[in-house]
């Protein structure tokens, strides 16, 4: 079995991520030792992130960070569909995933991998994107947990709101998804269970 870290490193999109460390001095009569402990100052948008309906105020569909069922993100079999797209491309559609696949998954997890080769961080910001049509094709699909390297595009055409709508749970800013191998792999996707949050950063790991 072959293991792929899917995991972009913990840095915000737009606030860099603080970590602060505190020693805790720990004394008894029987033992003397300094605990290390972290406090986290950081977006919800750092490194990879899974994004519930509830991400965006009017889709929230109460599923949050502590009582998303496990089973939908452990170990579920995921259909890969890999693109080559580079930077400024622009929309890729639901026929352009559909004869990337070659059909229509039949899996309810979904992993596109538009960008081939490309990091996310090396392509033009959103100058390609899922349109109307892919977000069509997607729902249409039975898909219920998305993975994808591209989303909106620069104009905000609504990707999320649709997605979101449908009751699909999107996980953001993957790497390495050119190490799949085609069709199917199993993904897992895991997060803290804090309470009420819609957006967090996660660990994204695929086996295959």
């Amino acid at each position: 079995m072959a293991v792929v870290d899917l995991t972009m490193e913990y840095i915000g999109e737009r606030v860099p991520p603080e970590t602060i460390r505190m020693d805790i001095p720990l004394r008894s009569e029987q033992t003397r030792y300094t605990g290390v402990v972290y406090k986290f100052i950081n977006e919800s948008m750092s490194g990879s992130y899974i994004d519930f309906p509830g991400h965006i105020a009017e889709t929230d569909n109460g599923e949050y960070a502590d009582n998303f069922s496990i089973e939908r993100v452990y170990r579920v079999p995921a259909s890969v569909i890999r693109m080559h797209c580079r930077s400024g491309h622009g929309a890729v559609s639901g026929e352009d995933l559909e004869k990337a696949f070659g059909g229509v998954p039949s899996t309810e997890t979904l992993i596109i991998n538009a960008l081939g080769e490309f990091d996310p961080r090396d392509v033009e910001n959103r100058s390609v994107y899922l349109d109307h049509s892919a977000i069509d094709w997607i729902i249409a699909s039975g898909c219920r947990l998305l993975m994808s390297d591209i989303y909106e595009s620069q104009a905000l055409h609504g990707v999320f709101p649709k997605l979101f709508g449908a009751g699909i749970t999107t996980v953001c800013m993957p790497v390495n998804l050119n190490q799949l191998p085609l069709p199917e792999v199993k993904l897992t996707v895991l997060f803290s269970k804090i309470p009420g949050v819609t957006q967090l950063p996660c660990r994204i790991v695929a086996e295959f």
